[in-house]
Order: structure tokens, then C-alpha cells, then sequence
């Protein structure tokens, strides 16, 4: 069981969709205390079924790297990088390579990285290393465009839905956006991808024993023009949950 002792923002708010916030740049990555049991589990991932948790079309090799050199340079505390290696918080050191640059990132931060691509009029999912999925799977939404991706979700209408689109078009360069999410499981496990054809049925808020939230930014990659959606999964145990917030 891989949790943190508390959440860094107040996960009792639920502001309307799409709910974004303005974020400052040196804020977009998060380092916390589950850093070394998170990575060690993204790292056994990535090398027992990397197929499963990587994926990208080759058209997005440059956008790919564009994010991870845009990732080295706001690393947050207590990492040290140099021309061609990462000293990570857990003492690992990771080289750095431009041929795998989804993979490296996935090395080196506790967030999720996809890439959003404009395709005609709709950003689609061109990239991603997605070691901790809630409840969806890289594989069936690869190469799709937003409103596919969110299609399992209720509240994902239309109206929504063009919404969503006009946030990706309108985040502009060095002006990233940050929202959260609200989940309770009943099984701790940081991996849990599900199909689209066989949704999760989320247990009641009193049931459910880990209150899991993602911490989502949405940046401009300046140079490509991608935009980036990265997702930091923050668990907490109910006890931590209501020790922090109050009994729910």
C-alpha cells in the first residue's frame, strides 16, 4: 500500500467543471512523501509491461522531448540535474535520453505526462507514460480526441466537452492551469486500469477505505505548441482523509 500522510490542498472543495485554477510555473511539479515507494512502483511498471504504460505516435517525438527538457528545468527541490543524468530525491540517478524521452520522465517525476495534440479541431492523446491510471487504459484511448477520451464520463456532455476544448486551445505558454479530482476506492492499488466496457463502480464516500485525488496541470509547450496534462496521484488512507479534513 503506497499512500501519502496528508493532501496539499483542501480536497473537500468541489468547484464546477472544469473547475481550473491558475498555477504558477515553479508550482507545476510536486516532490512529496511517497516519492521513493511511488517511483519504485512506476519503475517496476515500466519494466515489466512498458507497453501498457507508454505509449506514443511517432509524430510526437518532438513535443515529447520539448517536455522532457521543460520538466529538467523546474525540478523541484532535491533534485540535481546535469547535462546528461537526474540525481533523484531516492538517490537513483537516471541518464537522460532524448530517444525515450516519455521514459525518462517516467524515471524521474511522481506525475503522469500526456500529450495533447491538435488534431483538426480537437486536441487528441498523441503520448503518454501512464503508470497510474484511475480506472481507464492508455491502450483504448491512445491517438483519440478529447471528447473520446472523456466519453465514459457522465457529466461529459456536449456542452462540457467544448468547453474542455476551448481550455486546451486558450492555455497559453508559461500560464499553466491546475485542477483536481475527488475518488474513494476500496483498494489502495496505484495501478488500476479499467475498460471502458466495464466501468468502475465507485463505492460510497462512507465504504470506500482510501480517498484518492489527482492533482491534473494543463501547460503550453512553447515551441511545439503541445499542450501537456500531467496528473500527480496523491492516496490517502480514511484515517489520514478524516484526521485532516474531519470525519466524512
Amino acid at each position: 500500500m503506497i499512500c501519502q500522510s496528508n493532501l496539499p490542498y483542501d480536497a473537500t472543495r468541489r468547484p464546477a467543471l472544469p473547475g481550473v485554477a491558475p498555477l504558477k510555473p515553479e508550482e507545476w511539479l510536486h516532490v512529496d512523501d511517497a516519492y521513493a515507494a511511488q517511483m519504485a512502483e512506476r519503475l517496476r511498471l515500466l519494466r515489466s509491461q512498458r507497453d501498457s504504460v507508454l505509449w506514443m505516435d511517432p509524430s510526437a517525438q518532438q513535443a515529447a522531448e520539448e517536455l522532457l527538457l521543460m520538466a529538467l528545468k523546474h525540478c523541484p527541490d532535491g533534485f540535481a540535474v546535469t547535462d546528461d543524468q537526474v540525481t533523484c530525491p531516492d538517490g537513483r540517478v537516471v541518464a537522460l535520453s532524448l530517444d525515450d524521452p516519455l521514459g525518462t520522465l517516467g524515471q524521474i517525476f511522481q506525475e503522469d505526462f500526456c500529450l495533447m495534440i491538435k488534431q483538426g479541431n480537437e486536441h487528441a492523446l498523441m503520448g503518454a507514460v501512464l503508470c497510474f491510471p484511475a480506472s481507464w487504459t492508455l491502450s483504448e484511448k491512445a491517438g483519440k480526441g478529447l471528447f473520446a477520451v472523456h466519453g465514459p464520463v457522465d457529466v461529459y456532455d456536449g456542452l462540457l466537452a467544448r468547453r474542455v476544448q476551448r481550455l486546451f486551445d486558450g492555455v497559453r505558454a508559461g500560464k499553466p492551469l491546475w485542477r483536481f479530482n475527488a475518488l474513494w476506492y476500496d483498494d489502495p492499488t496505484l495501478y488500476q486500469p479499467r475498460s471502458a466496457l466495464a466501468p468502475r463502480e465507485a463505492p460510497p464516500a462512507h465504504e470506500g477505505g482510501y480517498f484518492r485525488s489527482e492533482r491534473q496541470c494543463i501547460l503550453r509547450l512553447p515551441d511545439t505548441g503541445a499542450a501537456v496534462f500531467s496528473i500527480h496521484t496523491y492516496q490517502v488512507t480514511r484515517a489520514s482523509y478524516d484526521a485532516q479534513f474531519g470525519e466524512s
